[in-house]
Order: structure tokens, then C-alpha cells, then sequence
């Protein structure tokens, strides 16, 4: 199993902003720890980042149909990007969003996702082990959606 993970913008510096609310985890060490959880899960994993919204969407057509499964933070994208949205309704294959907090209990307009409808699911509020529950996921949906 091939999954791939996208990271959003501002992702990159982890460890240095905000850590009050991101936590002191470096990027880094936020991939290293994905590694790790995927070799646990004997899972290939590739881990790619954009802060640019065009970027994201070219990485998810240009690798769509060599991966089983998607895992997305598309960081402040989530609240307003109809277009990774659209994106991610055009392919076939399960993607999960993912976010180290928890949005729900962020600003006002932190807490509505519109990339989440055309997702599977969404993991929010757990840090690093939001990636850990989304690789556990796809796997055991091994690459399967029931839209």
C-alpha cells in the first residue's frame, strides 16, 4: 500500500510558529514521525508540502493514480479552497483530512471545513497522532471508498 501526504500552508514551520498552539514539533520531525508510523504499518508513504493552493491541486492530479490513498492538511486552505475541494471530488481514491488541532474549538472561522465534504474523513485535534489514525484508516479501507 502507497500512501501519499500533503501538507499545506505554513506546515513548514512547525516548531515555529504559533508553538503555543502547533506544539514545539519541527516539520521535520512531524515527517519523520509519518515515516516511521507508515514502516509500522508496512506502509509506503510520500510526504510532499506546498504552500501554494495550484501547487496542492497539481500534486494531487500528478499522483492520484500511484497511490491507494491520500491524507491531506491542506492547513488555512481548508476554511475557503473550493478548488482543492473540487480536486479531490475528481478523483477516485480515499483521502483523509488531517489537522494537528483541534479547528472545532479555534477561531470562529477556523471551524468550518469546506474541503471535509470530499473527504472520508477528518481527524482534528490529536497533533502528530492525527497522521498515526489516518494511516491506521486507509489501510484498513485499503483503498476503498462506500460514497
Amino acid at each position: 500500500m502507497k500512501i501519499l501526504v500533503i501538507n499545506g500552508p505554513n506546515i513548514n514551520f512547525l516548531g515555529i510558529r504559533e508553538k503555543e498552539i502547533y506544539g514545539q514539533m519541527s516539520y521535520e520531525e512531524l515527517c519523520s514521525y509519518i515515516k516511521k508510523q507508515a514502516e509500522n504499518l508496512n506502509i509506503e508513504v510520500e510526504i510532499l508540502h506546498s504552500n501554494v493552493e495550484g501547487e496542492i491541486i497539481n500534486i494531487i492530479q500528478n499522483n492520484y493514480d500511484k497511490v491507494d490513498g491520500i491524507i491531506i492538511n491542506p492547513g488555512a486552505y481548508t476554511h475557503y479552497s473550493y478548488a482543492i475541494y473540487d480536486c479531490i471530488k475528481s478523483i477516485n481514491k480515499p483521502v483523509i483530512e488531517v489537522h494537528l488541532t483541534n479547528i472545532y474549538a479555534r477561531d470562529e472561522f477556523r471551524q468550518k471545513s469546506v474541503t471535509a465534504p470530499a473527504c472520508v474523513g477528518v481527524i482534528s485535534g490529536f497533533k502528530e497522532i492525527g497522521y498515526k489514525l489516518a494511516l491506521m484508516a486507509l489501510k484498513d479501507i485499503g483503498g476503498n471508498t462506500n460514497d
